[in-house]
């Protein structure tokens, strides 16, 4: 089971959306901060955004991820928790390099545990991608991807003619 709670910046103005919660904890704590579980992914982009210090580079990263949506998922088999940030198709790679190096700087120079859960530090990662998986269900379906859009090729190559099964007998 995967939990996930998504922070959608550019989509809504301070509004966390709930997809799957499987709730195992009271506080969260991400990068010194409390939290309650649907808020993580909006912490960790305020922490990371206060962390990031000063110059061009900070400004950067701090605008880089306010364009990005953030999404915090708990992979309860694995136990690691994972920050994903979805950068927009128009980021060039430079600003996706700099979002890569100030991240992993903010969490190299934070002495605390990056993220606990009731007092207990928890594994981590952060995937910074700009992979959007289709939705095939719910209210904002992915157009071209309805259940049955999806399996029509398989579909049509199950009904087409074509070569005939060698392990066949008549």
């Amino acid at each position: 089971m995967i939990c996930h709670v998504t922070f959608c910046n550019s989509r809504t103005k301070n509004e966390s959306l709930i997809y799957l919660v499987g709730n195992h904890f009271g506080m969260w704590s991400i990068l010194g901060k409390e939290a309650i579980y649907i808020d993580v992914p909006n912490v960790f982009v305020e922490r990371m955004s206060e962390l990031a210090g000063e110059g061009e580079k900070a400004d950067s990263f701090r605008a880089c991820l306010e364009k990005s949506e953030t999404r915090f998922m708990i992979n309860n088999e694995t136990g690691v928790c994972s920050f994903m940030v979805y950068v927009p198709d128009t980021m060039g790679p430079e600003d996706i390099q700099n979002i890569a190096e100030t991240a992993l700087a903010v969490a190299q120079a934070y002495e605390a545990p990056l993220l606990t859960a009731d007092g207990t530090e928890q594994r981590y990662k952060i995937i910074i991608t700009n992979n959007q998986e289709p939705e095939l269900l719910g209210l904002n379906k992915t157009e071209g991807f309805s259940s049955g859009q999806v399996f029509m090729p398989i579909f049509r190559s199950l009904a087409s003619p074509g070569r005939m099964n060698p392990k066949f007998e008549d």
